[in-house]
Formats: C-alpha cells, structure tokens, sequence
C-alpha cells in the first residue's frame, strides 16, 4: 500500500490538500455548481465553470461528463445540463482524479449513466475514496450536508493505459500516462475538437499541487512532456480559468525553472525549507502574474527528495 494512503495519514494529507486549494484561490464561497451556466469551449466540448469545472462533452449518439460535483446534489446540476446539450440518449461520466468534488457526485446522475475511470484512479478510490469524503465532511457544515450517505459505485468500464470513446462522429481519449496530482490522474482528449480536460496536471498560472510519495517534480514534468505530444488547442482545467494550449509549455517551463533553482539551491548547502522561501520570494519577481506561489515550498522539498 503506497504510504501516501496509510490512514494514519489521510487526515494531514487532506487537510493540507483543502488549504492548498484555499491558498490558490480555488476555493468558491460555496462549492455549489452554478445552474444554467453552461459556457460553449469548441463545437462540441461545453464546461460549467465551478468546483471544480466540469467538462461537458457533446456527440450525435452520446455524452461524456468529466467529473461531478462535491455530491450528487451537484451532480444533479450537470445531469440536467446534459439533457439540454445532448444530441443522442447515451451518457458516459468519467473522474479526473478520486477526491470528492471531482467523484462523488456520480449519484445524482441517471441510473444508465455509463461511469469509466482508470484502474489505478480506481484502486486508489477504493483504498481511500471513503476516507477523503469523511474528511472533506469535516472540512464545513456545507461538505458534510452535500456528502451525507454517498456511496459510490463501480465502474462499469475499468482501462488501463487508454480508452477511446466514441461518442458519434467525435472520439474522446481518456489516457493515463502516470502519477501527477494523484497516482491514477486521467486525462480526457477530445480530438475533433483538439481540446484537452487536463484534470489538475495542466492550469493556469497556478504551482502544481503535489502530495504523496506518488507525485513528484520529475513525474510530473513527464506528464506534461507527453501531454505536449497531443498539441491541444484548448485546455479546460479542473479548477481556475480555460485557456489555450500555450497553458501547457508554460506551465512546463515554469515547473523545469522551479525544478533547477531547487537543485541549484540544494548544491549550495540550504535547507529545503529556506530554498522554499528563496524561491518563493524570486519567482514573484519572475512570475508577476502568478497569483500565489507558495507551494513552491512543496515543490523545493520534493526537488530536495528526489535529487537529479
């Protein structure tokens, strides 16, 4: 079992992944989808902007929906989006990653909704999807109202490393391509459309979000490196604002430049923890439009970590 998700440390884990989630500006005043807000991306791909934004995927025959809303009561929400954009009765649902606001709302949607995650996504839901939903409930009086008696069901389709979805004269890629944010991070293709729902690997101007022996500096720069190989046009992020597919070298370089400043710092004798406020002090001054920085003290003592 990858230590990440030994019980003794879930509650660290998730606290310290709710306050980076605060800390980034990602965090609404309610985490409730907003209805009727459907925005058009590309000609078949729609995305609800919220927490965290769900990508809404229109073919002639069916629709995928990536992700779901903290609970099915947000669930719900895109479930009755998709009956208005829909050209064809099928549905299909996938999930970015395990945390709740990204899976567990898949009870509010019809009971025929065909649900596809990747295997290691789902290995790591059912070793500690019940887990991160206790302690989301804690985190607010609102979670725990939205998470009361979720019980999440099975896949109905489990893929390995890539499943292509044919949704009627448009195909959707769900891929894995390794540990980023989570070990199972699934990123959906749509390549009509060259648009690219990047989950939390790829967003905008924000310092990626690693927690766990799983995710590191180095697997996530190759993510990203094979994630460029697609040149999307568009990217929708699970959380912050759409962009084009510059989102993804930009990120890439900034994650590469965080990467060799911590190295170069490590050579010269410093803690992990005082390259981390070197860092964060010099890339406010390198990056002015970056909103915040501080989880390059997460980055640098992972740098420290795994070495060259």
């Amino acid at each position: 079992m990858p230590r990440l998700f030994r019980s003794s440390l879930m509650p660290r884990v998730a606290a310290a992944l709710w306050i980076s989630i605060q800390a980034a500006g990602q965090m609404p005043q309610s985490v409730m989808l907003p209805e009727n807000a459907a925005k058009k991306v590309s000609d078949h791909v729609y995305v609800i902007m919220g927490f965290p934004n769900i990508g809404i995927v229109v073919g002639n025959k069916a629709t995928l929906v990536v992700d779901t809303g903290l609970g099915p009561r947000n669930g719900a929400i895109i479930a009755k989006e998709v009956v208005k954009l829909a050209k064809g009765p099928g549905i299909y649902l996938t999930t970015t990653h395990f945390h709740p606001e990204h899976a567990a709302g898949e009870g509010g949607f019809p009971a025929r909704t065909i649900l596809i995650r990747d295997a290691v996504q789902q290995q790591e839901m059912e070793r500690s999807g019940q887990q991160m939903i206790n302690m989301f409930s804690g985190f607010s009086a609102q979670n725990k109202e939205l998470l009361a008696g979720v019980i999440q069901r099975k896949p109905d389709i489990i893929f390995d490393r890539e499943l292509k979805v044919d949704l009627g004269g448009l195909t959707a890629r769900l891929l894995w391509y390794g540990a980023g944010h989570t070990k199972g991070d699934e990123l959906i293709y749509v390549e009509e459309d060259g648009v690219l729902l990047s989950g939390d690997i790829v967003e905008n101007k924000t310092v990626p979000a690693l927690f766990g022996d799983d995710s590191t500096v180095k697997g996530w720069i190759s993510l990203l490196e094979k994630l460029e190989e697609l040149k999307p046009r568009f990217i929708v992020p699970d959380h912050g604002e759409l962009g084009d597919g510059s989102l993804l070298p930009k990120e890439l370089a900034f994650l590469k430049d965080a990467q060799a400043r911590a190295l170069e710092l490590k050579k010269q004798g410093l803690s992990a923890d005082d390259a981390g406020k070197m860092m964060i002090a010099e890339f406010k001054q390198k990056y002015p439009d970056w909103p915040n920085l501080n989880g390059l003290a997460g980055v640098a003592k992972k740098v420290y970590v795994e070495g060259q």
